[in-house]
């Protein structure tokens, strides 16, 4: 386990790649722009947490990181989420607020494993059309403070499978009217 949060540290030694056996790494709140391609050789990597950072791209090279089960990339400055992520076939919870996401790669659809995705606050105006069909772990997604609309996500196919995950997750029954309020929703789904 490496902790180096709030260290003020601006990059990441290119050797860094020779942590083989590092599972855990914490750059919480530090001054990074930019992450090296060597961190993809982090294979044994299972928790990756960079929020608070100044990252504008992750790199492709995350796709590599076949173990990793939460990826924390909060409060950064991202404006998109690489290709390569749908790669990271383990990854169970990702953690993308308050950062300047648009698009969200197709490939997320690929994250069999995923349980949570949180996106809030960002800019996405849609996520890909087979998410929620593909995705059939998935039992939380919050989009708060996006422009996507709760009509446009309720239309998605794959939709009411979802909903019943989630209904089953927290174990209730919930009446469709309660589902949609003035700050979306809070069991599972959040627009």
């Amino acid at each position: 386990m490496t902790i180096l949060s709030e260290n003020l540290i601006e990059r990441l030694p290119s050797n860094l790649g020779k942590l083989q056996s590092l599972k855990v790494m914490t750059l919480d709140g530090n001054r990074m722009t930019s992450l090296p391609d060597e961190l993809g050789q982090l294979v044994r990597l299972e928790q990756l947490s960079i929020s608070g950072n100044l990252l504008t791209f992750l790199p492709e090279t995350i796709g590599s990181l076949r173990n990793l089960l939460l990826l924390n990339v909060t409060n950064n400055k991202l404006k998109s989420l690489p290709e390569s992520i749908g790669s990271c076939f383990s990854l169970e919870e990702l953690q993308a607020n308050d950062n300047l996401i648009e698009d969200l790669p197709a490939s997320l659809c690929n994250l069999i494993h995923i349980k949570s995705l949180c996106l809030n606050n960002n800019n996405v105006n849609q996520i890909p059309p087979n998410l929620l069909k593909d995705c059939k772990a998935l039992q939380n997604i919050s989009l708060h403070g996006n422009p996507i609309s709760m009509d446009q996500f309720q239309q998605m196919e794959g939709f009411q499978d979802f909903e019943a995950r989630r209904k089953k997750k927290f174990d209730k029954q919930i009446d469709s009217n309660v589902m949609i309020g003035s700050k979306g929703l809070d069991e599972g789904v959040d627009l």
